[in-house]
């Protein structure tokens, strides 16, 4: 099992989203996704979080909510448990990232974004509710077999509610 860190950034309406073009052998491959990464030995949800945003970006997050756990299950991949944190309170210039290209894109526009399904999820669960989540995401393939949200079944395909 893997833990990570997802960081979605707020600016004006927009978040700083990440095409993934540049890494090899990348289960993101051409998918956008906020910003994060893997843990290194020690660290917290959050040191990871204001990290890999500094790494990936150049920003330097000042504050940053953690709002939820998701846990990813697969048959490809390993269990990953993923930390999700959103700011809009950060300083500094974004510079190039060495994974793909990063954009600000309208918030409503995200959603129609190549993405994970289970991305448009969290990313509802993080603009209309107001508690801590924990989702669990099941995955054949790319294909998004199950969702639960705090112990109870979300009806796929997804469309916004809860």
């Amino acid at each position: 099992m893997k833990n990570t860190t997802l960081c979605y950034i707020e600016k004006y309406g927009c978040y700083l989203m990440l095409h993934r073009t540049k890494k090899k052998n990348d289960q993101n491959k051409d998918k956008w996704i906020a910003v994060g990464g893997k843990f290194e030995n020690g660290e917290s949800p959050e040191e990871c979080a204001l990290r890999e945003v500094k790494e990936e970006t150049g920003l330097i997050l000042k504050s940053c909510d953690y709002k939820g756990i998701v846990t990813f299950v697969s048959d490809k991949y390993e269990t990953e448990y993923m930390h999700i944190f959103y700011s809009n309170d950060f300083e500094g210039n974004i510079h190039e990232c060495d994974e793909g290209e990063l954009e600000w894109v309208k918030k409503e526009k995200v959603y129609s974004l190549y993405s994970w399904e289970g991305d448009k999820i969290f990313l509802s669960l993080i603009e209309k509710s107001q508690k801590f989540f924990s989702l669990k995401l099941v995955y054949l393939g790319e294909i998004l077999e199950k969702a639960i949200l705090n112990g109870k079944n979300l009806k796929l395909p997804f469309e916004g509610d809860f």
